[in-house]
């Protein structure tokens, strides 16, 4: 985990799409594209903080592979909803970028925070049964 993995994380706390459509990004393709020099990573040349433009991503992932522009652009669906045809875009996903579309769905719902089941007892005791589906183990890229 890098120290501009957490400032991006800590820009959009507090709102479960953004959160969701940046852990995407993140943890996919070894994080290439949460890299600076990508078309939707901002910065601010005062304070030189980051962040994800994921309205810019439709218009710039024309280059990339079909699995790499199929993902960014469901993660900025996720993010910043923008159209797409989830049909599509879920049947060009292999395993690993469907654990993660799977974990951001879950994410962006608030899956995580939901307060017990509708059992009648959970709600009254305040329980919580945890996210509907987690988030992968974190991995770190093969730089060799």
């Amino acid at each position: 985990m890098t120290e501009s993995h957490e400032e991006l994380r800590s820009r959009v706390r507090g709102s479960y799409t953004l959160e969701a459509g940046t852990e995407m990004l993140i943890r996919a393709f070894g994080g290439r594209f949460v890299e600076p020099g990508n078309p939707w990573i901002d910065e601010d040349p005062m304070s030189g903080k980051t962040w994800i433009d994921f309205g810019e991503i439709p218009s710039n992932v024309g280059a990339l592979s079909g699995g790499e522009r199929e993902f960014l652009m469901l993660a900025a669906s996720v993010a910043a909803d923008v159209p797409v045809g989830v049909g599509e875009i879920l049947d060009g996903l292999d395993r690993p970028l469907m654990e993660l579309a799977l974990a951001a769905f879950a994410h962006a719902s608030g899956s995580h925070e939901h307060s017990g089941l509708d059992d009648g007892l959970s709600f009254a005791r305040g329980e919580r049964p945890g996210t509907l589906y987690p988030w992968p183990e974190e991995t770190t890229p093969d730089v060799s």
